[in-house]
């Protein structure tokens, strides 16, 4: 009889610069959703992962983790009734991963394209850490017995591949240990793409500033991002099968509709004939109303470091009390003698 696992969300972000926009409507907002589901929520700042891709400079990691904290409590994530730590604080994630290391093949890790786009053409000079992150995914995510992850649809291959990992543990100890976690993929934002061109993701690290909005931009500068984004001379079309060919287009009215709360047929059936000459200030009001108290909360924790470090080592004992003994059972299934 398979083994019945408790409901746990678990998801991450990388404290590796300020969040954006897409942060918020690709994650955040849904993590807010979850936590308000009535299952158990733990939500983590990776930042093993965040010194996978490149140099970090030491203190400026630490800022950038103690930003990323005040951004999920600012969006609505309350660390009483979520669980909310930094990853390096709970050591089970690095313990596990080494285990998943030698579970996962290398056939399955070459078949990893965010490997692949991050270290491009000078692979060779990549980190190792770069290449077995899918596996310290996995680690995070099973260490805690996850059932659900909520991703961004670059994400759902590391998903696959956590699945990959308990399904090969699970059979060759012959033990239904690790659960099979499911995705959580869902609302009408949950990629939201740059400001300068329609095809590729918003991201924190885009060398453009001009390509994102930022959680700490204020409604000025939100309002001249977006008027500058990228489109193109037609008017809005009357149903989604207009927007086939625009990427701009379709981008903008995705994101209009996630921070309405209402679906992208919807804004197209209110702006339908109208230019973005009328379209793009409602977006930015839009924008602005929902990015601006967010900014403030982060102002006010961000004036107080130390206790968001309070916040985060609580979190990660509340964390470490779920891990720990789901690690040391998986040393005991492995055949690893633990006296202490």
């Amino acid at each position: 009889m398979a083994p019945q696992f408790t409901p746990r969300v678990f998801s991450g972000i990388q404290p590796s610069g300020g969040l954006t926009l897409g942060n918020y409507l690709g994650a955040l907002k849904r993590f807010v959703e979850m936590q308000d589901s009535g299952m158990e929520t733990i939500y983590c700042l990776v930042d093993l992962h965040a010194i996978t891709d490149k140099w970090q400079e030491p203190e400026r990691l630490r800022q950038q983790t103690r930003e990323a904290a005040a951004a999920f409590m600012a969006a609505g994530i309350d660390p009483v009734r979520s669980i909310l730590f930094n990853q390096s604080q709970v050591s089970a994630h690095a313990e596990l991963a080494w285990i998943f290391n030698c579970v996962a093949r290398l056939g399955w890790m070459n078949r990893m394209t965010q490997f692949k786009d991050k270290a491009g053409k000078n692979a060779e000079n990549a980190s190792l850490g770069l290449y077995a992150y899918p596996s310290l995914m996995a680690a995070d995510i099973l260490s805690y017995h996850a059932t659900h992850v909520p991703v961004g649809e670059d994400q759902k291959q590391h998903l696959e591949l956590t699945r990959d990992i308990a399904a090969k543990f699970n059979h060759d100890y012959g033990i239904e240990f690790f659960p099979m976690t499911e995705p959580v993929i869902e609302g009408v934002a949950t990629r939201v793409m740059s400001l300068r061109d329609g095809t590729k993701k918003m991201s924190k690290s885009d060398p453009s500033d001009q390509s994102r909005i930022n959680l700490s931009d204020d409604a000025d500068t939100i309002a001249q991002k977006i008027r500058k984004a990228r489109t193109d001379a037609e008017p809005l079309p009357e149903a989604m099968e207009g927007l086939k060919d625009r990427p701009e287009a379709r981008n903008l009215v995705t994101i209009y509709a996630a921070l309405a709360g209402t679906t992208p047929e919807a804004v197209l059936a209110e702006f339908a004939g109208q230019g973005f000459g009328s379209f793009k200030p409602r977006l930015a009001d839009l924008a602005a109303a929902t990015v601006g108290p967010i900014t403030a909360e982060m102002t006010r924790l961000m004036a107080d470091p130390a206790e968001i470090d309070r916040i985060l080592g609580r979190g990660a004992d509340r964390a470490d009390a779920i891990a720990r003994p789901i690690l040391q059972k998986t040393y005991d299934i492995v055949g690893m003698i633990r006296s202490r």
